[in-house]
């Protein structure tokens, strides 16, 4: 039977889908978003949500499908920043998504927006959390203060905040204090209150989502990132360096960090191994948590992921849509 959703299968199958394929690192994402886009009534192309597989350079490490991988299916939101330029923010992957959604639909094709990056997600269907509007006087006040000032005050007043915000940020510094000061409100507390939100998604939108055990997806992780080790990750890095210092950004990356901590002489490369697998593990399970949120939307589909092929789940995922 066809989901209970405002778009009918009727009109499903006459108008262009928005498909967000959501689950953990490792859990099989691209594999049924390429299946889905060359079995679904129409044809459909893909649109990454990963913040770090829009880098140049960053393949084996972010685990960047490859031209066999894509099997022949348009991939957007891939190859788009520099990873030694400035950073890449939530606004420009939502800016740039919603150009690639509007030209894959115009050519009457489904978009199927897979990646890990579940605030890449939200904010796009939900919007950016923006905060109040800034206010000139405080905003003068707090940037005539040394920086070091700043972090001490944020970390007083929004402790959470600090530890998220690095300390040379300064820009989102002065931000995270602004509204604490217009709201008497934690940003933190905040931009909590905006992610536990569950809300409808856009019209011609759904959710689908791949579920795995615990011990199963982490499993799939230890066996993925030593893939990427004998893949050729340790020269994929070395190829980045050679151009030049990663940004801020890039080189917080899973599997990167660890491996600049061995060139260091900081670490084995067992050690790295091991560190990049417990890192990534603790990622799938903040994933979790998003993908509880994600599940309480109504109409989303979720996927047994270990009883299921990719054709399997992509079958399942077209019968509920379109009612076949």
């Amino acid at each position: 039977m066809p989901i209970d959703h405002p778009n009918t299968p009727h009109d499903s199958q006459r108008r262009p889908l928005t498909v967000l394929v959501l689950g953990p690192t490792a859990g099989g994402k691209t594999a049924l978003a390429v299946e889905l886009a060359l079995t679904m009534p129409g044809g459909g192309e893909c649109v990454s949500a990963d913040s770090m597989q829009v880098y140049r350079g960053m393949d084996i490490g972010t685990a960047k499908p490859t031209m066999e991988e894509r099997r022949g299916v348009p991939h957007h939101m891939i190859d788009v920043a520099d990873p030694h330029g400035g950073a890449f923010t939530v606004a420009d992957w939502v800016d740039g998504a919603q150009v690639a959604i509007e030209a894959i639909h115009a050519r009457g094709k489904h978009a199927i927006v897979v990646g890990g990056t579940n605030l890449y997600i939200k904010s796009m269907v939900e919007g950016m959390f923006d905060g109040p509007p800034g206010d000139p006087d405080i905003r003068a006040r707090l940037e005539a203060l040394p920086t070091e000032i700043l972090r001490g005050d944020l970390a007083h007043h929004d402790p959470i905040a600090a530890s998220r915000i690095h300390p040379n940020d300064r820009r989102r510094t002065v931000r995270a204090l602004e509204v604490w000061m217009i709201t008497g409100q934690r940003m933190s507390e905040l931009q909590q209150q905006w992610s536990d939100a569950p809300r409808a998604l856009p019209p011609r939108t759904h959710a689908v989502g791949l579920e795995w055990p615990v011990e199963l997806i982490n499993q799939r992780i230890n066996a993925r990132v030593r893939a990427m080790l004998a893949g050729g990750l340790e020269s994929e890095l070395v190829k980045l360096l050679a151009k030049g210092p990663l940004n801020r950004q890039a080189i917080e990356s899973v599997g990167y960090r660890e491996l600049l901590r061995h060139f260091a002489h900081e670490c084995t490369i067992e050690e790295a191994t091991e560190d990049i697998c417990v890192r990534t593990r603790q990622f799938a399970r903040q994933q979790r948590t998003w993908l509880r949120r994600f599940k309480a939307i109504p109409g989303s589909i979720w996927i047994d992921s270990p009883l299921r092929t990719a054709p399997e789940a992509a079958r399942e995922v077209i019968g509920t849509l379109f009612g076949s």
